[in-house]
């Protein structure tokens, strides 16, 4: 059912009832058709609506125009007529015998012809007007699409934006509510020789194991493509990696989860080669800052 739904959607249907697809293509939405009862009865419904919208928008010829037509077909006609019948020069005289004449077409045949050309012209006209109808209808059909792909983007940016939202306001709400948890540690890093003016906020758990680091309070020089931040926890007097990050303004998260840690006397940063190391490189040392009892 999905799958029929999903088809019906792709608006393959139009273009097949517009005679616009290749064999292939008609006989994959034959396919379909025999497959997904669905698919037949909307291949049914836009076959009618078109017919609906040609009926409706049909043009009915002019009487002017009519007339015209009337008159070219008798002109025609009389002048075949008049070609036929042969001149006084031409004519032979004839024996004093009669001879009959049997007419070549039955009786009435002119009259028939006249109105079955007549037919014929308002089915060309009623054709060309069609024609144009259902050019139309698919013009229409096009714009349709179109204008559905780009609701579904403006849908999808939206719900993007909701999600952000979202996830933002949960981010907050946790900053918030840590100064009435004892087990949050809200850890200030200051900046050392190497950058003076740097600094960032470390939120640690100390019973969850949780350590974040607050993007939007993190004033650190803008790293290369070639370099990361690594953060590390001094441990009774060792370093212990806690995970690389890049400085991204435009990130879309104010909370950047690292690596867990039990016990932490102080939290440091080196700037190191993209990926990380084992060990920090000391006179990288961009901020540092102690845990307070």
């Amino acid at each position: 059912m999905e799958e029929g739904k999903a088809y019906i959607e792709s608006g393959i249907l139009e273009l097949y009832v517009l005679g616009e697809l290749n064999a292939q293509e008609q006989h994959e939405v034959e396919a379909m058709a025999a497959k997904y009862p669905e698919v037949k009865q909307e291949i049914s419904a836009i076959e009618l609506a078109m017919e609906k919208y040609a009926i409706q928008h049909a043009v009915q010829p002019s009487v002017s125009l009519e007339n015209k037509i009337l008159a070219r077909i008798g002109a025609t006609e009389n002048k075949e007529n008049t070609s036929s019948v042969a001149s006084p020069d031409q004519q032979i005289t004839s024996p004093v015998s009669e001879t009959k004449i049997l007419p070549l077409y039955p009786e009435g045949y002119e009259s028939k012809l006249k109105t079955l050309r007549i037919a014929l012209l308002a089915c060309a006209v009623l054709l060309i007007i069609s024609g144009i109808a259902l050019y139309s209808a698919h013009t229409e059909l096009g714009t349709a699409k179109q204008q559905i792909i780009a609701l579904n983007q403006d849908k999808e940016k939206f719900a993007n934006t909701v999600n952000y939202m979202k996830e933002t306001n949960q981010e907050l709400q946790t900053i918030a509510d840590m100064p009435m948890d004892p087990d949050w540690k809200i850890v200030k890093l200051a900046g050392t020789k190497m950058a003076p003016k740097a600094k960032m906020m470390v939120y640690w758990h100390t019973s969850g194991r949780h350590v974040m680091v607050d993007n939007s309070k993190m004033g650190l020089p803008a790293n290369d493509q070639t370099h990361q931040y690594q953060l590390w926890a001094l441990v009774n007097g060792k370093p212990v990696d806690l995970g690389v990050f890049d400085v991204k303004t435009d990130t879309t998260h104010i909370l950047l989860k690292m690596k867990e840690i039990g016990s932490a006397q102080a939290f440091a940063v080196t700037l190191e080669k993209r990926g990380g190391v084992p060990s920090p490189t000391m006179d990288q040392m961009i901020v540092m800052g102690a845990v307070s009892i």
